[in-house]
């Protein structure tokens, strides 16, 4: 994170299954109208040496007392990828019930909250090679990497851990509406969301929905950040 007391905004990304702080790395300087935060998920990174989280929405528990509203009173917008689209929904609720919110979501290459309950039998029924299997459909990891034994040795728990527990999320049935507005992000050949799956985060919020198809797969900003549409819809620059 680089701090900017002077931005208008702060912007929170919280990271795919598998992912890291490093994966925004260059938000910051691209997008110069927000001080950009990266969450760390534990078993990585500075926090290494945790144990990895086990229930997201305990993760989103812990991650909300963490993520408390900025005392000068800047408005904070949440960009969640992935798992870190459920964890950012999560976090948002949690603010709410507590009286404040965040001023806008960002849910990328996420399906909607209410349309996969999961369950820990499936969580538990996830193997480690289940796992790598997904990790190569899915591309966001270099194939070479997913070859190298010293990398999988390295990686594997918190990965398989942080899939096992997006296996076993189940957004609440009762849920309050969100108060911000919500924008979602699908790319055209993701195959793991479809239409129907970004299109049914709508009934999540009361407030404005847009819902933007952009080229590429699971994992299309890696080649082209969303920038424009974040400083557009949160009321940057743009």
């Amino acid at each position: 994170m680089e701090p900017r007391p002077f931005a208008a905004r702060r912007l929170v990304c919280f990271p795919h299954a598998g992912g890291s702080p490093h994966f925004f790395r260059a938000w910051g300087k691209a997008l110069q109208d927000f001080e950009v935060h990266a969450v760390c998920y534990p078993a990585r990174g500075e926090r290494i040496a945790e144990p990895p989280a086990t229930d997201l929405r305990q993760l989103a528990r812990d991650l909300a007392r963490e993520l408390r509203p900025l005392p000068d009173g800047r408005p904070t917008v949440f960009f969640g990828h992935s798992m870190g689209a459920s964890v950012a929904y999560e976090v948002a609720r949690i603010w709410q019930s507590r009286g404040a919110r965040p001023e806008h979501l960002f849910a990328s290459a996420s399906r909607a909250p209410g349309t996969a309950q999961g369950s820990p039998e499936e969580a538990a029924g996830l193997s480690d090679a289940k796992v790598l299997d997904v990790l190569r459909g899915l591309g966001g990891t270099e194939a070479e990497l997913l070859d190298n034994p010293l990398f999988l040795e390295l990686v594997m728990p918190y990965v398989s851990a942080d899939f096992r527990m997006v296996a076993g999320y189940a957004a609440p049935a009762d849920a309050a509406p969100l108060d911000c507005p919500v924008t979602v992000l699908l790319g055209d050949a993701d195959t793991r969301v479809n239409t129907a799956h970004a299109e049914a985060w709508r009934d999540t919020t009361r407030a404005a929905f847009e819902l933007f198809t952009l080229p590429g797969g699971h994992f299309y900003l890696a080649d082209e950040p969303p920038y424009a549409l974040i400083e557009r819809a949160a009321g940057g620059r743009g």
